[in-house]
């Protein structure tokens, strides 16, 4: 068996994305610490990955680099636009809730949690 194709059976591509066989880690995850410079062994160890996974992972980078960082940067893409909006989603929602009167009769209870709040040394 070749190197290509033990890298092959340690990466597969699931609705993740590309991935290590029987993990729940992507490629672009072991992406995050390659591109911080962390060296291989430490992001086995970070991971819990084999020695067998680590190596296939970093061969099979090496070999399809331009997919993998195509991919990557993708991700990461994804990832901001997904944060930028459940942010400004959020600003939102805490705008309505801080302008939105209590109901009636939540008096009572909205007294009690203060008073927990004041309690705990907490605003």
């Amino acid at each position: 068996m070749t190197e290509s194709t033990n890298a092959q059976a340690t990466i597969v591509r699931t609705s993740r994305g590309l991935s290590i066989a029987g993990t729940r880690i992507t490629l672009y995850q072991v992406m995050d610490y390659v591109k911080a410079g962390w060296p291989p062994e430490l992001i086995q160890h970070w991971l819990d990955l084999s020695e067998k996974q680590i190596t296939d992972t970093m061969d099979y980078i090496a070999t399809h680099r331009s997919e993998v960082e195509a991919e990557y940067e993708m991700v990461l893409q994804q990832a901001e636009e997904s944060r930028q909006y459940w942010e400004a989603r959020n600003r939102e929602r805490f705008v309505t809730l801080a302008t939105t009167t209590p109901k009636p009769g939540q008096e009572a209870i909205r007294a009690k949690l203060q008073a927990w709040k004041d309690k705990l040394g907490m605003k």
